[in-house]
């Protein structure tokens, strides 16, 4: 009852050519694989470009020192605890 049978895809196939016709589907398709060659065309371009330019690669990803940073927590629950635990 959930899935979808072999005749709803036969269905909802002959739906989709009829709305766009089999033109414009091998049309639509035409112009994803020349935007996809294009793509790849630009970035072999740039490697190309960088290359021959002779660019420095790119810097490496900064990191962050993660020695103290429990510290200030450390010292937020300690002094949580002094006031919690003073009778005054």
């Amino acid at each position: 009852m959930g899935s979808l049978s072999i005749w709803h895809w036969i269905i909802v196939i002959g739906v989709v050519l009829l709305l766009f016709g089999r033109g414009k589907i091998s049309e639509l398709m035409g112009d994803v694989a020349q935007g996809i060659k294009a793509f790849k065309k630009g970035m072999s371009e740039d490697e190309i470009q960088a290359a021959a330019s002779g660019a420095k690669p790119a810097e490496a990803a900064k990191t962050i020192n993660h020695d103290n940073a429990g510290t200030a927590m450390k010292t937020r629950s300690e002094s949580e605890n002094r006031v919690e635990g003073s009778t005054a």
